[in-house]
């Protein structure tokens, strides 16, 4: 499956930032990761952390599946609104899930800081306007939601949105405290550089073909024939995991985005802004580290990458144009478009835990826009779970739900 296209951003911008040797002997570990992107060196640091000896493995260059792709916006905020997903699992569940994105992120700030991490992670607002008039009674029900669970936000009229970032044809909108941004595809490199300092094993262009479970262990086959004995394997594989659980649990969907030209005078107002909206589906927008301005939106679903990448050009006009909308005299100079694969869950959830079918082993997928946010969750979880503990919001993420 290939899970980008065109010229994403920061694989551009970034380059191979490093490289590593693919598998070419049997090897043994307690802990074998499967998937280099952000998830995956996140978990890695979690397992290397905590004192295990660990193996990742990924069949591509590291990070250039979905991490390579990602807008890297860090929100608290699931794509189930906090009212809807508290009808669904119960306001307690649901207030929790948005509290540990909520925590996510200061956690990725303090680990930032720790591997001193030039990734550019930056604080930031959030702003979730009204597209449409009639989205306003439910979006101030879910400003409600919100404030009722702690959360520190603001109800912004649509002169205030227009005097405060220059947005028009807006309705009103929620202002959160909450939020960051930073390039994942950097960050994650880094991390797996700090760990591989520290005992982690890494091999590219490595590809597992086949699981063999025994007791108390499995071994892993790869493509070219050599084997990896772990007593646990942990599957960071993202949106891939369709390829290898074959129940329906997520909806594979193809999102577009597109990157400025550098101009940081033109998006100085919302340079400490996440910016996103009612639509379906929504329109969202950060700027850059460098001075520019990534939009992204026009998401379909997915079927195959030709079809996918066939829609750039379409995409591309369609996003400005709803650009056009809320700031009619700007001209947008794209520097870069590309597509990318993500998956929506039925409740914004994500699947972190044991799968039935696979003896010895967790899974730890983030789907939607907080895929990185829990996937820093899914550390805290996974270390519980080899210390065979059980976390309060398993229950919830749990495959069979």
């Amino acid at each position: 499956m290939d899970l980008k296209s065109n010229e994403p951003f920061w694989l551009i911008k970034n380059g191979l930032i490093t490289s590593y040797p693919s598998l070419k002997s049997d090897e043994k570990c307690e802990v074998l990761i499967i998937g280099g992107g952000i998830t995956g060196s996140l978990i890695a640091h979690q397992m290397i952390q905590d004192g295990y000896n660990t193996i990742l493995i990924d069949k591509r260059e590291i990070c250039n599946g979905s991490t390579s792709a990602t807008t890297s916006m860090l929100q608290y905020e699931i794509d189930v609104p906090l009212f809807e997903l508290s009808e669904k699992i119960g306001g307690k569940a649901a207030a929790r899930s948005y509290k540990a994105c909520s925590d996510a992120i200061d956690t990725l700030e303090k680990l930032s800081g720790y591997i001193r991490s030039a990734a550019g992670f930056k604080r930031k607002k959030s702003l979730y306007f009204a597209s449409k008039k009639k989205d306003v009674v439910w979006l101030k029900k879910e400003y409600e939601a919100r404030k009722k669970a702690g959360f520190d936000v603001k109800w912004l009229d649509e002169d205030q949105i227009l005097k405060q970032f220059g947005f028009e044809n807006t309705y009103g909108g929620i202002l959160s405290k909450q939020g960051a941004s930073i390039d994942a595809f950097q960050f994650a490199h880094e991390l797996f550089t700090h760990n591989v300092k520290k005992g982690l094993r890494i091999f590219d262009k490595t590809e597992m073909t086949h699981v063999e479970y025994h007791k108390g262990f499995n071994i892993a086959t790869t493509l070219n024939g050599y084997q990896i004995k772990a007593k646990k394997i942990i599957y960071c594989i993202g949106y891939e995991s369709k390829n290898l659980l074959k129940e329906n649990f997520v909806n594979l969907k193809s999102t577009y985005a597109i990157v400025s030209e550098i101009d940081e005078d033109k998006f100085k107002n919302i340079s400490s802004t996440l910016v996103w909206n009612t639509d379906d589906p929504y329109l969202y927008m950060r700027t850059t580290d460098d001075g520019r301005i990534l939009i992204g939106g026009g998401d379909e679903d997915f079927y195959d990458a030709k079809k996918r990448d066939a829609l750039l050009e379409k995409k591309e006009k369609e996003i400005l144009k709803n650009l056009k909308k809320i700031k009619p005299d700007y001209h947008f100079y794209t520097d870069f478009v590309w597509a990318g694969t993500f998956g929506e869950t039925k409740d914004g959830l994500p699947y972190i835990g044991e799968h039935k079918k696979f003896r010895n082993s967790y899974f730890v997928l983030g789907f939607g826009g907080n895929g990185i946010t829990f996937s820093i969750t899914g550390m805290e979880m996974a270390s519980l779970f080899m210390k065979n503990k059980k976390h309060p919001l398993s229950q919830y993420f749990k495959f069979g739900r």
